[in-house]
């Protein structure tokens, strides 16, 4: 016959050790989150921080015409 429960556990914790380790590898969503550093002042939009000064002028541009730059962006104004 087969083992008893203390060798089913066993076998059980090492499986979910397995997919644990699996799952770790995978998926940079998380890490991406946490880089949404930028941030637009007027609309609240999120942006990577290693979003370039020409693409935060261009949201700017294309979604607040009436607003400026550093309005939006503060941190440009350096």
């Amino acid at each position: 016959m087969g083992g008893g429960n203390g060798q089913k556990a066993k076998m059980a914790r090492e499986k979910n050790l397995e997919k644990q380790k699996a799952a770790a590898k995978g998926s940079q969503l998380e890490s991406n989150k946490k880089a949404m550093s930028i941030q637009c002042k007027i609309c609240m939009q999120t942006f990577i921080c290693t979003t370039s000064e020409a693409k935060c002028r261009e949201h700017a541009e294309a979604k607040h015409p009436k607003s400026d730059v550093y309005a939006c962006f503060p941190h440009l104004k350096k």
